[in-house]
């Protein structure tokens, strides 16, 4: 479980670093750390499912350079869905 959560910051660290303007831009503090965790969990998940059950690469081993690449560009597409909910609703900059 720890391990998940430290994945889930890291691909969610570097998801943010690398979309332009996300919803959570210049927010700081408990929530946008939360947010980036969750955001790297969904990320390692929706990763997986493309990589190991959409393309058949992958394995179940989470830890491998291939489960960190398939959470941060899971973590970068969940992102960008988020950021676009998030500003087509009422969130305030």
């Amino acid at each position: 479980m720890v391990g998940a959560v430290i994945l889930g910051l890291i691909a969610g660290t570097i998801a943010r670093f690398f979309v332009p303007r996300d919803a959570l831009q210049g927010k700081g503090g408990p929530l946008a750390w939360l947010f980036t965790v969750v955001l790297g969990l969904a990320g390692a998940y929706v990763g997986w499912l493309i990589f190991t059950k959409g393309f058949g690469i992958g394995d179940s081993d989470i830890f491998d350079l291939g489960g960190i690449l398939g959470a941060i560009v899971g973590a970068m597409i969940v992102l960008g869905v988020a950021t676009f909910i998030l500003r087509r609703t009422r969130w305030k900059r």
